[in-house]
């Protein structure tokens, strides 16, 4: 075990559960391999829900802010920041230290930099400066290319850059980032697992900590990106979303939906599979389970977690 992981062993108490968001537009989305989305509902909506289901933090990630070179989505971080009680952490559209001020303003506890930091490194030591290290995350996009190295993508995973993700992770720490989001763009969205050697390659290098996202698709994908692959902190979206698209209210999906696939912003998608239950997740490559499940299974598992005792399926399981 290298010096660096046994310095985050002393420290570390519980391991964070932490949904993300994937918004464009008005919508939550989700696809794979940051491709072919469709569109589930309002971010505000899953929010409230894993708000109330017990998560550690939330992670919203514009899909396209970055690429089209739009402001942040400071409209729908106030919302959800005004209905939920948990952290906050904001992906995309962050391009100077302004905008992390505004996001920060409008109710979000940290930001996760990815393509502007990979541009100008020097935003990562700025941003430090100005609001803190407990404020700033790196977000690394990585894919294993051909060689088995991990290249880092921007773009919410559309351009190469020819920067490898162990050399960068460690690059962004000394600059003054407080914490890694780290996504693999190959197992994104599939339900296949994390990939551990990645995870296990960031988190051993680095004294801070590693959110492990992508990949999840039962609860033993949890256990094995912290116990395999040293993460402090796991991250997953559609092991989550396809079991609290249950709960949309069919009225409600009746209502929107126009506004949903092609409303503000024109935005396309796919909500059918919401009016036909789980007959309609025909496509979906994962095992639709709640927060509270994966929880008592990580505490079956002795791994340290935070528990809502509010929550109904938390006294169940007690």
């Amino acid at each position: 075990m290298s010096e660096n992981k046994e310095a985050k062993e002393i420290v570390k108490t519980t391991v964070r559960i932490i949904p993300r968001l994937d918004v464009k537009g008005p919508n939550l989305i989700k696809g794979m391999s940051f491709d072919g989305w469709r569109v589930l509902g309002t971010p505000e909506f899953f929010a409230r829900k894993y708000n109330e289901a017990g998560a550690d933090e939330l992670i919203y990630q514009d899909s396209a802010a970055s690429l089209f070179q739009r402001e942040p989505m400071l409209d729908v971080i106030s919302r959800t920041a005004r209905e939920t009680s948990v952290p906050l952490t904001v992906v995309g559209g962050i391009r100077r230290v302004e905008d992390i001020r505004k996001i920060l303003k409008a109710g979000a506890d940290k930001v996760a930099i990815n393509t502007a930091a990979i541009r100008n490194p020097e935003l990562v030591r700025d941003a430090r400066r100005v609001f803190g290290a407990q404020c700033i995350a790196l977000s690394i996009e990585a894919q294993r290319d051909r060689c088995g190295n991990y290249e880092c993508f921007v773009d919410y995973g559309r351009q190469r850059t020819g920067v490898f993700a162990l050399e960068w992770a460690q690059r962004a720490v000394e600059l003054g980032a407080g914490e890694i989001l780290l996504t693999s763009i190959d197992r994104e969205g599939t339900g296949e697992g994390f990939d551990l050697e990645l995870t296990k390659l960031i988190a051993d290098a680095v004294p801070v900590p590693v959110i492990a996202c992508g990949g999840a698709g039962k609860a033993k994908d949890f256990s094995e990106a912290i116990n395999v692959g040293h993460a402090d902190a796991v991250s997953a979206a559609s092991v989550f979303h396809y079991n609290y698209a249950e709960q949309v209210d069919s009225m409600w999906m009746q209502l929107n939906e126009p506004r949903l696939r092609s409303g503000e912003n024109l935005d396309s998608g796919n909500i059918d599979f919401l009016n036909f239950g789980y007959g309609g997740l025909r496509d979906v490559p994962v095992e639709p389970i709640s927060i509270p499940e994966v929880k008592n299974y990580l505490a079956e598992e002795g791994i340290p977690i935070r528990r809502d005792k509010n929550a109904p399926e938390y006294l169940a399981a007690e």
